[in-house]
């Protein structure tokens, strides 16, 4: 029974002092908004949803990951993402020298501000993939294709900014 008090009162401190929490993010007490604006569209590849499906799955996932309150502008933490690259490349070539298979490949950089404790800022890109056969036209299959990209995406930068992995 001691023991499993002890494990109680230490889980309770740790979560209380911002070292740990249920969501797996790494966010001091006192930093208490985020800002992440919409994100820019910067590839030479156009998709017209893409900014705003990344900028809401971003969104989203804080929203429900995080007990930060998002703000428009001058958060604790600030979230600036544009998408770099938006490419499509076979990657599997038949023996007649035809493409099998493609890939949608999407990269977005991001620059990941955190006002209260600027040792935690970042500065990175991140890409994500998915294949797709090649009897297929991308219109047909990159709704699809995105919106596992996005999911990918959007886990790796909360991943990197206030999970801390």
């Amino acid at each position: 029974m001691k023991k499993f008090l002890l494990l109680i009162l230490l889980a309770a401190a740790a979560v209380s002092c911002g070292i740990y929490s249920f969501t797996g993010t790494n966010i001091q007490p006192d930093v208490k908004t985020i800002t992440i604006p919409f994100v820019e569209y910067k590839a030479l590849r156009v998709n017209p949803s893409l900014s705003n499906d990344l900028t809401e799955a971003l969104q989203d996932k804080f929203r429900k990951l995080t007990s930060l309150e998002q703000v428009d502008e001058d958060g604790d933490l600030e979230l600036v993402c544009e998408v770099t690259g938006y490419d499509v490349k076979a990657t599997a070539i038949t023996a007649g020298e035809v493409a099998a298979q493609n890939r949608l490949t999407v990269t977005v950089k991001i620059e990941f501000t955190n006002r209260k404790y600027p040792e935690d800022d970042v500065s990175q890109s991140f890409s994500a993939y998915e294949d797709f056969d090649a009897t297929q036209s991308l219109d047909a299959v990159e709704g699809g294709l995105c919106e596992t990209i996005i999911e990918k995406i959007v886990e790796d930068i909360f991943n990197a900014t206030v999970a801390q992995w």
